[in-house]
This record gives C-alpha cells, structure tokens and sequence, in this order.
C-alpha cells in the first residue's frame, strides 16, 4: 500500500518535520513492514513558464519544430531575461504557461537535462509533457498549465514540483493478510497514530465520518439471492446504490485526486472511474460505477448459472464456474432476460462500463464476503485492486458513508445532481456483528513474558476501537467493525504487545543443557549428505508443493498409492495444490529449470520429507493458545498429521564423467550418466548409513522396464529404487535423454543402523583370492547369486565383487555368465591354497543348489 504524505497528513496530524523516513519507522513500531519510501523522480530547476514567441522552423527530415523564448522568471532567466528553447510539440501558443525543465534538473528514468545544441539553436531546457514527468501517458503533447490545471493561478518561474504534486514523498508497506484495514490511508493512519504513541482521538480524522442524509425513497431496485452460500453464509449482505444524474463527460478529473491515484501506483482514468479508487484508496471500500443508460430492469446479485460467461473490463472474455457471485441485471419477472454485468468484487463488464459519453452514473457500494471474492479472484487469475482488499475483510459499517463521498464529489467536480433517493438492501440482518471475546487480564503479561497490568490492557484494546466491559479481571471485548482478524484471545494479546512495543518485550533464550551429541540417524544423514556431495552431486532444495499432473507424467498406475496426495487448504499457487509424494515430484522440477538456462550436464541430489495422508484420517483440531494441550488432544493431533518419511532422491543427466586425459595418458571421452549410475548412488547411501543392501531387477514407474533396480535390507524391506527413467516420462517431464535416478526412504534405511558399529578384528595375514563364473538363467538376479556364495563360503569369506556379466552364444540363449571375485583370509593365519579353494567349492555348490548355477568351464 503506498500512502502520499500530504495524503496521510489530512487524515492524521504528522509530527513536526516528520519526514518519509519518520513515518515508516513509525509504522514499523506497530508492525507494518517497510516497503520503500518513493518520491517522483523529478528534481528541480522545474518551473512555471510563459511562451514569448514560438517560431515553426521545417526541418529537411519532413519534421517541423518550434524555435521558442519563454519568460520562466526572473530567478531563472537567462543573459537576455528569457530562456531559449527548441521544442517539437504543436499544441501550444504565445501566451500559454507550461512546465519547463531547466539545465540540473532530472527527470524520471535519471533523464538529465542540460543546454546542448540542436537544430541549428542551443536549447537551454525542455518543456515537459505530462508522460515525460510521470504524470501519466498523455500523447497530446507538452503540458498546457490553463487545461492541465483549470482555474489554478500561476506565474512564470513559480516552482513546479509543488504545482504538479512532484515534490511530495510517498511511503509504501507491505500489508499482510490479517491487517486488511491498512489497506486504506483511513487504516495508515490509525497505526501512524498508534506507533507515534498518541491518543487517536486527538489526531486522527476519520474520512467516513461524514452524515448520510435520509432517502427520499427506495432507489435503483436491487436483489440479493445466493443459492449457493460457501460454509453457509451469502455471498453479498448489504448492498448501496446511488444514482447521480447530468454529469459533463468531459469534466476532467480533479488534479488533487488524478496525482493521489498516480502516486498510490494506479492510473487515471475519468472522473467517475477515479472517484471510485481515490476512494477506495482513502477508506478500503471498494466501489464500482455503472452507466445507468447501459442497466436494464433491476440489480440481480446471485451466483453463476451453467454456461454463462462476461467479457470483463480487462477484454477477455471468461467462462464463470458456479460458485462465482455475479452482478446482474434483468426485467422483473422475466428470468430469461438476465445480463451478467459484473464478477462482484473483482472486476465489472464491459457492458455496462462508464465511458466518454456517460452522462448518469450508478455508484455500487456493497459489503462482499472475503472466501468468495478470494476464490474468484483466484480462479480467474484477477488479483484486482478491489480484490485485494476484499479477500481481507473490509469495513461492512462504512458502506453507506463512502458511497455518499462518491455522490459528494461527482456532483462537485462533474456538475451532476444526486437523486434523493437511495437503495439500502440488507440480506438476512446484514453483515454478522464483531464478536465478543472473552479475556482473562492476566494473559497479556503470561503470554509475552512482561509485566503489563489490566490498566494497560484495557487502555491498549480502548485505543485500537475495541468496546472493553472490565469485571474481576476478566475482560468482555468486543472488537472494532473494521479488525475483521480479532477474533480470539491471542489476537488481542498481540494488538497490547505491539502498542507496547515489540522491542519492550525481552528475547530470553532457553539455556542450553549438556547432551549427547548427534544421535546414530542424524549422523548417518550427514554422512549421507557428505557421501553424495564427495560423489559429484549437487544438493538442492526443492519446494513440496506440485502438480497434479505430475503423477500423470511419470506415468503412475490409476491405482498407485503415490497417486494419494495431500491438498492443501489454501495453496501458494492454484497450479501447484499438492504435497508430494515422492522427492522426484519436485525434484524434476529443479532439473528443468536448469536445463532450460543451458546446464544439462547435472547430478542434483535432495534430502526431504514426503507427505503420505492416511486415507479417512480425521481433520486436525485447531487447539488454543491459552493452556498446553491435555495427552488426549496431543494424541487427537498426532492421529491426523499424515507420515511424513525421510527420503533422498537424485537425479542425473548429460554426462557423468567429463572428457579429458587419463591417468595413463590417453585422451578420455566424455561418459553420459547411465543406470549403472544411478545404482552405484543408491550404493553410495547404503554405505554412508553403514546398512548392506541387495540390488534386484524390478519393474515401477517412472523408470525404464529392464533398467530399474530394486534396492532392499538384507530382511527384506524395500528402501527405494534407481535406474534408467522412462523415455515417456523424460518426454513429458521435459528432460534431457536419457535421465537417470534413484529414491531411497531414508527411515527405512536408518531403522537398521545400530546405535554403535561394532569394529571386527582385523587380520594381520595375507589374504587368498579365487575366481568364479557361474552361468545361470538370464533372469536370476546377480544379487540372489552372491547371497548364495556368501552363504555357502562360511567364515573364510571377507568379500565377494561381481567383476564381469557376459551373455552371448557361447553360454546359451537366454543365459548369463557372472564373474565373481572372492576374497579369503583368516584371523590366525595364512590359509592354504587348499582351503581357499575348499571354501570357493562350498560356495559353488550353495549357488548351485540355490539358483541352478553352473560353474563356467
């Protein structure tokens, strides 16, 4: 929200000499942030020029421009009492006063202006247009003082940046969402009153409160229907209409009201239009203006019917969902008859918009419920002004008051007349009253840890515009109608803290006792970390929200459990309202972002949680603040937390190992990343956690039939799998071919580590190692094959390395050969060469009798 100061100073009595800087670090103190304080970007010499003569001079490009002498006063005149000028606009005269820009001073954009020749002259200044000096995008020409300003009197050499409104400073905050009513310069204010720590009612003047004389009788007729309330409430309770009747189309916005709807960041439009945001911008009341001539039988507020679609002011046409709260118009009694003419609280129609030709205007000022306006604005991708402040909670008591400052200045400044009339609609007792909230005087000070009597309490919630009822300590509150957000007792403990001052409250830090170190899981997951990074990968961090579509991507089964997913209540972005299931839902997401900027040769790793929901689980309770919960309601909140396991996941593209020399001297080529990769990383995670796994052929989404590997405990449970990603998954998910990656759950894994490792005895003896190829059937896992060796070996054995795979004719169609490596030794002594083969033997013959091996001549 940016608030002007001369703005704010209306509303709010600054304190002397308060500068932009002054009043952010005010609104600090009560805790608004600090977005920038903005001035226009113009400097001076900017002055009040009168134009002496102006000559037109052709140019031999076709151009024509006007040699000028201009009286800019006699501060600035130059040598010969005027100033010189070259200037290519037309539509000015002799006589006409007009902004110039003297040599020093610098325009928006850091435009510097200084004498230079040009056309044969030497131009000393610039006479300025209005886009020229930020005033908006005006493509008549330069500034004329007697249109731009009508019936303001000005001089030659008078300052302009104060004329224009281009000297002031604008502040801007940052408004977070349960602060709704700063988004108003009525909300600034306030807070500027409180963090200044003066009394409100001494300084500040509120803009609504102003006296809405009595109708003559019903006006333009309006009716409330909602036959889909969300969580039970309409969508529109209260609803004002005025009628302002003989307004001049061309009456010009009045400059006081067009620079305060610039300087908020908004543009100006037409009288009605700014009239419409100058308000909103002064009070948070959003308002719409409607050509009457354009309405046809009366106002109809109701929901979207199937089908119906409005081409919004913004020109797009839009098809409405439902839930949608519409204003419409239609015949009375004539259903068929009806118009949709606006999204209520979003964005109005082209159809009824105000336009150069409006002579009779139709002020809507209504009260909307935030969920809805939220959701339309969400679904229809129009984060408007109006929106905004909606979606916050606006003041439902000050509908009226505005829509009689928008009647005041259309009839000011565009020469109309209001009908006596008016329409009031309030459906089913209008908007629902503040609630009262019960506080114990006490809680403040237990809360924030300092001391704060119920004197203090009562004055602090007094002085926000709450009504305080104080009896035996225990206070009735009942909040102001503009703090939609107070609405329990840790709401108001907050509302006394930053009256207080956030920096009264002490920060004490829990001493720190004496502990174990790090437990077994989290230096394992260190080390694991460690591992990767050692092993070339890079570690991320990815957001946790996706797609839906991205379980359609990877290709998952309708049936797959990856496919149950958490959606979130109130998601960042409407695209992404899912937490994942697996680490590679985001973390391909990661990859794709930099492979689009040109880095395809990548190993990106990521250590995170998961969400698995567990399907008909109870909602969470959303306990309070006052009390630490009972073991039952813990228990309750436990029950509906979804599990959440440790996962890594990495993911590998491009090449692996990079061209270069060898260590023997021969230049190397470049080694794309394969599914071997993959394996050797889930290798590497096993290692790092100390934990012997088993790698098997499998078969799971998203990766390649035939080059996906199956890593489990040597007990059988499944930790993850790693492999070759599937060419329709890389094609959809949009990455580099071909992809490689691995998933490991990192509980599963962890649950095996020890709470100590248990070093063996280390033998100071040779060791004897023995060679073997077994052929066995093509689908036999190598994995099965050495847990058969080791078995069969006995204690002689200290390792067993799979060397060689080899298939070919020479072993038989649809057979393979593996080569295994065993190493052998003793703790007492160097063993014969007869008992390494003995042991080798008895290894053969266990992986024969376990998987049909044969033993390779």
């Amino acid at each position: 929200m940016r608030v002007p100061l001369d703005w704010l100073a209306e509303h709010v009595d600054l304190e002397p000499g308060a500068t932009g800087a002054d009043v952010a670090a005010s609104l600090v103190r009560v805790g608004l942030e600090e977005e920038g304080v903005h001035t226009s970007g113009v400097t001076g010499p900017l002055v009040v020029g009168r134009v002496l003569d102006l000559t037109p001079e052709p140019q031999k490009n076709g151009k024509t421009i006007n040699w000028c002498h201009l009286d800019v006063g006699a501060e600035h005149a130059g040598p010969e009492g005027h100033r010189g000028i070259v200037c290519g606009a037309h539509n000015f005269a002799a006589g006409d006063l007009v902004v110039v820009a003297l040599p020093g001073a610098l325009l928006p954009g850091g435009f510097a202006i200084a004498a230079r020749k040009t056309y044969g002259h030497v131009s000393d200044g610039m006479i300025c247009s209005a886009e020229e000096l930020g005033l908006g995008a005006d493509s008549d020409g330069i500034i004329v003082l007697s249109q731009f300003l009508p019936g303001v009197e000005v001089t030659p050499g008078q300052d302009a940046l104060a004329l224009l409104g281009l000297a002031g400073e604008t502040v801007e905050v940052n408004v977070t969402p349960d602060r709704g009513y700063c988004f108003s310069v009525r909300g600034i204010a306030r807070e500027y009153a409180h963090g200044t720590g003066r009394p409100v009612a001494q300084v500040f003047r509120d803009p609504v409160a102003v006296e809405v004389p009595e109708p003559a009788g019903p006006g333009y007729p309006v009716r409330l229907t909602d036959d889909a309330p969300i969580h039970g409430t309409a969508g529109c309770d209260r609803f004002v209409a005025r009628t302002v009747r003989g307004i001049d189309p061309a009456a010009p916005t009045p400059r006081f009201i067009a620079d305060r709807v610039r300087q908020a960041g908004m543009r100006s439009i037409s009288l009605a239009v700014d009239v419409t945001n100058y308000l909103m911008l002064e009070t948070g009341q959003p308002l719409h203006a409607y050509d009457l001539g354009a309405l046809q039988g009366e106002l109809v507020v109701r929901r979207a019917r199937p089908g119906e679609r409005l081409t919004t002011l913004d020109g797009v046409e839009r098809a409405l969902h439902p839930q949608d709260l519409l204003i419409t118009d239609e015949v009375p009694g004539e259903p068929s008859t009806s118009r949709v003419l606006s999204l209520a609280g979003v964005m109005g129609g082209q159809s009824t918009e105000v336009s150069a030709s409006t002579t009779d205007v139709l002020v809507e000022a209504a009260h909307f419920t935030p969920v809805t306006v939220a959701r339309t604005a969400r679904r229809h991708k129009l984060p408007t002004e109006g929106a905004k402040r909606w979606e916050r909670g606006v003041d439902p008591a000050m509908t009226a008051q505005v829509a009689e400052l928008a009647v005041r200045l259309l009839v000011e400044h565009g020469g109309g007349t209001a009908d006596p009339t008016a329409t009031d609609v309030v459906l089913d007792g209008g908007p629902a009253p503040s609630p009262t909230i019960a506080l114990d005087a006490g809680f403040p000070a237990r809360l924030t840890g300092t001391p704060i009597g119920e004197a203090e309490v009562v004055a602090a919630l007094t002085e926000i515009g709450c009504a305080v009822r104080a009896e035996d300590g225990r206070l009735e509150v009942v909040p102001p109608s503009w703090r939609p957000d107070l609405r329990q007792g840790v709401d108001l403990v907050e509302e006394v803290a930053r009256l207080r001052g956030y920096d009264t409250i002490p920060s004490v830090l829990p001493a720190a006792p004496a502990g174990r170190g790090l437990t077994p899981g989290q230096r394992a997951r260190r080390s694991i970390a460690r591992s990767l990074v050692d092993d070339g990968f890079v570690e991320v961090l990815s957001y946790p929200f996706v797609a839906p579509a991205v379980h359609d991507a990877q290709g998952l089964g309708a049936d797959d459990p990856r496919r149950t997913a958490l959606r979130l209540a109130n998601p960042l972005s409407e695209q992404q309202p899912l937490m994942r299931t697996s680490l590679l839902d985001s973390l391909v997401e990661v990859v794709r972002r930099n492979v689009s900027r040109g880095l395809r040769d990548l190993a990106l790793v990521e250590l995170g949680t998961v969400t698995h929901p567990t399907p008909g689980a109870p909602a969470a309770e959303v306990l309070g603040a006052a009390g630490r919960p009972g073991e039952q309601e813990l228990a309750a909140l436990l029950a509906a937390v979804p599990r959440q396991p440790l996962h890594v996941a990495g993911v590998l593209t491009g090449v692996r190992r990079p061209a270069g020399v060898a260590a023997d001297g021969f230049e190397r080529t470049g080694e794309p990343a394969t599914w071997a990769d993959a394996v050797d990383a889930a290798r590497t995670v096993a290692a790092a956690a100390g934990v012997a796994v088993v790698v098997e052929a499998a078969q799971r989404a998203p990766w390649h039939p035939g080059r996906c590997a199956r890593i489990t405990t040597a007990a059988g449970h499944v930790v993850g799998h790693a492999g070759e990603l599937h060419p329709g998954a890389v094609s959809a998910l949009e990455l580099p071919a071909p992809a490689v990656a691995f998933e490991l759950d990192l509980d599963v894994l962890l649950d095996q580590v020890g709470a100590s490792v248990q070093v063996e005895q280390l033998s100071g003896y040779p060791a004897a190692t023995q060679d073997v190829a077994l052929v066995v059937d093509a689908d036999v896992p190598a994995g099965a094959v050495e847990a058969a060796l080791r078995a069969g070996a006995g204690a002689l054995l200290e390792d067993v390395r799979l060397f060689d795979v080899y298939t070919g004719a020479q072993v038989g169609e649809g057979r393979k050969s593996l080569a295994y490596g065993l190493r052998f030794r003793a703790a007492d002594r160097t063993l014969t060469a007869e008992e390494a083969s003995a042991a080798r033997e008895a290894a053969v013959a266990e992986a024969a009798a376990r998987t049909g091996a044969v033993q390779r001549g």
